[in-house]
């Protein structure tokens, strides 16, 4: 059963991993290729075309090119593409609005499990 999220109807930020939630974990390292995993293509779908999507991966530089057309061939859109991240914890830092909408959500998923999240715009957030 999916997570659902619930967001303001203002324009977000997306901050995703690839490795393990839109892509089979190292897969392009085992496999020589990556792989979608289930219901990536359908959770990247429902990112309003106003949001901005910033993919953070521990990949190195010298994969940029590899993962750029992956993507591109699989029409995954993006903004930033951010290589070379530590291995550790991502943090993400923001203040709330003073109506007391939170500005920062965070998940974590199972590994190659895909990203089960349904999101919903909420107006009156």
């Amino acid at each position: 059963m999916p997570q659902i999220l619930e967001l303001s109807a203002l324009a977000h930020t997306w901050f995703l991993d690839l490795d393990g939630t839109i892509v089979k974990h190292n897969g392009y390292k085992i496999d020589s290729r990556d792989t979608l995993l289930d219901g990536a293509l359908d959770f990247m779908a429902q990112i309003p075309n106003k949001d901005l999507i910033i993919f953070v991966t521990s990949r190195e530089e010298m994969y940029r090119e590899q993962t750029v057309s992956f993507l591109e061939e699989n029409g995954i859109r993006y903004d930033v593409i951010i290589f070379g991240a530590p291995l550790g914890e991502r943090i993400v830092v923001n203040d709330e609005k003073p109506g007391g909408l939170r500005t920062a959500v965070a998940f974590n998923v199972v590994r190659d499990a895909g990203v089960l999240v349904e999101v919903k715009e909420n107006h009156n957030i």
